[in-house]
């Protein structure tokens, strides 16, 4: 059975990028893959500094996390857009789990695990320019990211007022499919 860790880049307790990520996970359920959603609140980094790093040692919160994302398969990413790109929580975390600990070599958990993206806005653009950050950042570490990537426009319409229940049955279908797509990926090639 694929496991696949799930997380948001927002930061934000009932936001957008959480919402359509439970959808997804749904999706990657039915398909039978096990799936382990976090919220990065759960695990607060500090800002990574190599110097920091060094004197300090490596952080606790961060271990955890690339602990995390070791034991798993796949990732499901789910992000807002900030400013054309992904959050700097969500950024700092990859950087703070792709650097050498104790238990890992540089980038070592996330090369070759399966990688499935998934942007949303209450704009028209559904934080489409961030996806080809988040592909880059992804990438250089050696995630295979799947070709299918998914920008929800006017994302906060598409749910049952705050709640997690998604009204719109064609994006709904769509992040389900991504979910399955990721297991399917994964139980090909393991």
């Amino acid at each position: 059975m694929p496991k696949i860790l799930a997380f948001a880049g927002s930061l934000r307790e009932h936001s957008l990028s959480k919402r359509v990520l439970s959808v997804a996970v749904e999706g990657a359920r039915a398909a039978g893959g096990d799936v382990t959603v976090i919220d990065l609140i759960d695990f607060p980094m500090p800002i990574y500094n190599a110097d920091e790093h060094a004197r300090n040692g490596f952080d606790a919160n961060a271990l955890k996390f690339q602990d995390l994302i070791g034991e798993h398969d796949g990732l499901l990413i789910s992000s807002p857009e900030y400013n054309g790109s992904i959050p700097g929580g969500l950024k700092n975390a990859i950087d703070w789990a792709s650097r050498k600990s104790d238990k890992y070599e540089v980038t070592q958990v996330f090369k070759n695990k399966w990688g499935a993206m998934i942007a949303s806005s209450p704009g028209s653009f559904g934080g489409l320019r961030c996806l080809a950050h988040l592909r880059a950042v992804l990438s250089i570490m050696g995630v295979i990211i799947l070709p299918m990537e998914i920008a929800v426009t006017f994302a906060a319409q598409k749910f049952e007022g705050d709640g997690d229940v998604m009204t719109d049955e064609k994006t709904k279908a769509t992040l389900e499919t991504l979910g399955r797509t990721l297991v399917e990926m994964i139980s090909k090639t393991r």
